[in-house]
């Protein structure tokens, strides 16, 4: 787990482009802000194993406490790590819209079956670190000489989303609402509201972009092209299958999905996420 100095404030560690149980489970990337006064955390990656390891590269670089841990959003791969994290001077904060995902089944469904995919990385003392608060819209603040802005950017990626720049730096740390060379996971998301975010990312003047998955970038223009593309492309092709009537098996079967099989996750997700977007698609027709 190396980390990479982004600028002046930012580090990050980046995890594999690959499926969420691959590489002991670090397959996603967490980044952090070491400010005059303290630190501040963007995600803990999947496992509490690797939250640990997380924390102690952080403090082979600073000795000032962790303040602040930000769950982009409560996905297993990004923040089974919390449990290294807790203490009395730490607060976790995460999107409204993520306690419908902690407060229902889905939570500790996943939370089983990542004791059986991710065993002994995950167990049976493996738990579920709830937030302090949720975050509604945004907060912006100085911490230690160190300006930052973190939005809450409604349903996307998830059930809540959030991103956290670092405007004294110019650093975009964007969570899972931007994959870098590897396919996205897409499940029940709203890639109507997924597509707009983006459309907005690729206006700003960024010195970085810290994806959720895969290498930073000093272009946000090229980092969520991948992303952008993908997305559009599924919206299209099972867009104009919902208003001709067409079955999604039909349509996935006739679908020229050349542009995109040589990404790593596509086996895995590609067939899931279409039918993902089938059906939410199906949803939109009706409003």
């Amino acid at each position: 787990m190396p980390v990479q100095q982004v600028s002046d404030h930012v580090y990050y560690v980046q995890g594999v482009s690959r499926v969420a149980t691959a590489n002991y489970g670090f397959v996603s990337n967490a980044a952090f802000v070491v400010t005059d006064e303290g630190v501040v955390v963007f995600d803990t990656l999947g496992t509490p194993s690797l939250g640990a390891m997380l924390k102690s590269r952080i403090q082979d670089i600073t000795d000032k406490p962790i303040l602040r841990v930000y769950n982009s959003h409560y996905h297993a791969d990004h923040f089974y790590g919390n449990e290294a994290f807790e203490g009395p001077d730490t607060e976790f904060v995460a999107p409204q819209g993520a306690e419908r995902y902690l407060t229902g089944e889905t939570a500790n469904q996943r939370l089983e079956e990542r004791k059986q995919s991710l065993h002994p990385w995950v167990n049976d003392s493996t738990r579920l670190i709830y937030p302090d608060r949720y975050l509604r819209s945004e907060e912006r603040y100085n911490l230690g000489g160190v300006s930052l802005r973190v939005v809450n950017l409604g349903s996307a990626h998830s059930d809540g989303d959030l991103i956290l720049y670092v405007e004294s730096d110019d650093v975009l740390l964007s969570g899972d609402i931007i994959f870098d060379n590897r396919i996205p996971f897409i499940g029940s998301t709203n890639t109507r509201e997924w597509l707009e975010i983006l459309a907005q990312l690729n206006e700003k003047n960024l010195n970085a972009v810290i994806p959720g998955h895969g290498s930073v970038s000093d272009s946000p223009q090229k980092i969520v092209q991948l992303t952008y593309s993908y997305l559009a492309f599924l919206r299209q092709i099972m867009g104009e299958a919902i208003e001709q009537w067409i079955p999604f098996d039909e349509v996935y079967e006739s679908t020229d999905w050349s542009e995109y099989m040589e990404y790593p996750a596509f086996i895995e997700a590609n067939r899931q996420n279409a039918y993902g977007v089938y059906l939410s698609m199906e949803e939109e027709s009706l409003e």
